[in-house]
């Protein structure tokens, strides 16, 4: 009989490292946009809002692969996803700087958030089937440390590349990325041994689903989920838009390396998971909250040091937070956790999109000063919400 992988198989480091590579592309992709919103104003005429939609019609289009993709890969495997992700998410960088119209970029960017999804659909009930319960902690916090890696990384580089070249160049560039990672994942990655194929109709997955959407407690878990994500990326998303203004002037390779600031997240997570064992998560979700607004209300300062110091607070505070509420859905959900927690990763990224296109408005009536202080009340007035409707 077949056995899961435990940590001192070779094959299991294969599946580690290619998860990881793929994830750190993966996430690159997603995000390798948001420091160029100023760029595409002022290269294609559009609003900033117009621009904003780089990134929120790419997460509204992870959001329906991961609908999609969830379903399928129960039924057809993970790894073809996988590999099938990451070379969906390569070609339409290799197409995207041939065309000017801007609404054509928007179309791309869009299918390509599609084909994102294949991965993270897959990739945590791939790990789970092939490694052992002693080992899968393990490959699971390299994976998840890989995603905030990708995110950071795609960013800067995206900043660097594209001030000393142009977007073209950033866009070539992470196709050839995609392409290394591609070659890679398909020499490294071994084939699933311990998949068994849903036999489960659609109508009984979609059930799983609406059981969800009827658990009041679950509810709230999702919605902070969205409220989190909100505040985080408004602030990350217009933060280009207000360092090259007035007073501070900075140039885009200056700005990027803000957000080196997303390292962080790599230290926050398994930390928080730790001191939530010793202090229970509810407490610790809570100062994570408290922590995330402090940070984004220290970018009001007019001083750049300051700034930086709270970004760092605010990735250690929404980093703490998600996690703990990550963990909450499954401490929450009673039947069908597996679902529940693919609800919680769509919340998530309807809050993503939210925050880097609903924004917008705030951005464009209250400017930096307005933006921050509706980031950093929403989380901290929705979690005492939550607390108060939890003892009634």
């Amino acid at each position: 009989m077949k056995q899961p992988y435990g940590i001192k198989d070779i094959h299991f480091w294969r599946i580690t490292l290619s998860l990881a590579l793929a994830s750190f592309f993966i996430f690159a992709t997603m995000y390798g946009t948001q420091p160029l919103l100023t760029v595409f104003v002022g290269e294609f005429g559009v609003t900033v809002s117009t621009a904003s939609l780089s990134m929120s019609l790419t997460i509204i289009g992870l959001i329906v692969g991961l609908l999609l993709f969830g379903f399928l890969s129960d039924r057809y495997g993970r790894t073809s996803f996988i590999k099938l992700s990451l070379l969906g998410s390569t070609i339409p960088f290799l197409i995207m700087p041939w065309f000017s119209p801007f609404p054509v970029l928007l179309v791309l960017r869009f299918l390509q958030g599609i084909a994102l999804a294949g991965l993270p659909a897959a990739a945590l009930a791939y790990l789970s089937e092939e490694i052992n319960s002693r080992s899968i902690g393990t490959a699971t916090a390299l994976y998840i440390s890989s995603n905030a890696l990708g995110g950071m990384a795609g960013r800067v580089a995206a900043g660097y590349i594209t001030d000393m070249f142009s977007w073209e160049t950033t866009f070539y560039a992470l196709a050839v990325l995609g392409i290394i990672v591609f070659i890679l994942v398909l020499v490294l990655l071994p084939q699933s041994r311990l998949f068994y194929p849903s036999n489960l109709s659609f109508k009984k997955d979609i059930a799983a689903f609406l059981y969800h959407l009827k658990n009041p407690a679950l509810l709230l878990v999702f919605g902070l989920g969205i409220i989190l994500q909100f505040s985080f990326t408004g602030i990350w998303t217009y933060l280009p838009f207000h360092l090259q203004g007035h007073p501070y002037s900075l140039s885009l390779q200056t700005i990027s390396n803000t957000y080196f600031a997303y390292g962080l997240g790599v230290v926050g997570s398994p930390v928080a998971g730790w001191f939530a064992g010793k202090f229970g998560w509810q407490k610790l979700r809570l100062l994570g909250i408290i922590i995330l607004a402090a940070g984004i209300w220290m970018t009001l300062s007019t001083s750049f040091i300051i700034i930086v110091i709270g970004l760092c607070i605010t990735c250690l505070g929404f980093f703490t937070a998600h996690a703990l509420t990550a963990t909450s859905v499954s401490e929450t959900a009673t039947h069908h956790k597996g679902s529940a927690s693919s609800l919680y990763l769509v919340s998530y990224y309807i809050g993503v999109s939210f925050g880097s296109t609903a924004a917008a408005p705030i951005w464009g009536k209250g400017g930096w000063t307005g933006l921050v202080m509706f980031a950093a009340l929403l989380p901290v007035m929705y979690i005492l919400l939550v607390e108060w409707l939890a003892r009634k």
